[in-house]
């Protein structure tokens, strides 16, 4: 099925390229959401006329993207979840959270701007994409951790498994600690029973 982009469409083309879709792809997505008309005689006429109304929106929109993406790239949410000792979550953080996320520190996002680089399973820093507009993207980091301490600990750099390994130490020294004082405690009963024979 040939459509007519309306908007720049991610490996798809630019506005204004005639491009050969799935019909589906077409029905389901392109034509519903406005981003396309299909290809006919009169649609293409119709797109002439529009061409510099959409190009001149375009840019506005694009304009304010980058306003925001301005303000927004390498901005730091934290997300609080449940999860092991080991730092797996019980669960995962989604789009949605991230959205909801941004939009609680004061920025408009919606979840389908947003897309996951890779799965986020596991507490720590992750980078998330967000497309603003077709041609502007930026970054962000979901800080996910399980309460607001570990989550300024994370973000001044220290790992879950770094905080694991600096408490498991620390038990450690304070059970040799103990069984050092309990030793040194029988040493003395010891003593004290072979001057008292």
């Amino acid at each position: 099925m040939q459509v007519i982009l309306l908007e720049r469409v991610a490996k798809l083309g630019q506005m204004g390229d005639v491009v050969d879709v799935r019909p589906g792809y077409a029905r389901n997505f392109l034509l519903p959401q406005g981003k396309a008309l299909t290809a006919s005689q009169a649609n293409v006429a119709a797109f002439e006329e529009r061409k510099a109304q959409l190009e001149a929106r375009n840019l506005e929109t694009k304009k304010e993207a980058e306003d925001l993406g301005a303000k927004l790239d390498g901005q730091q949410f934290v997300v609080i979840r449940s999860a092991s000792d080991a730092g797996s979550l019980y669960g995962s953080v989604t789009p949605r959270d991230a959205a909801e996320a941004a939009t609680a520190a004061g920025f408009s996002l919606d979840r389908k701007q947003v897309s996951l680089i890779n799965p986020i399973k596991e507490l720590g820093l992750h980078q998330l994409a967000v497309r603003l507009h077709p041609e502007v993207e930026v970054k962000i980091v979901m800080n996910v951790a399980r309460s607001p301490e570990e989550a300024e600990l994370q973000a001044s750099g220290k790992s879950i498994q770094e905080l694991a390994a600096e408490e498991d130490a620390a038990a450690d020294f304070e059970i040799a600690e103990l069984f050092d004082e309990i030793g040194s405690a029988a040493d003395e009963d010891a003593d004290d029973a072979s001057g008292a024979n």
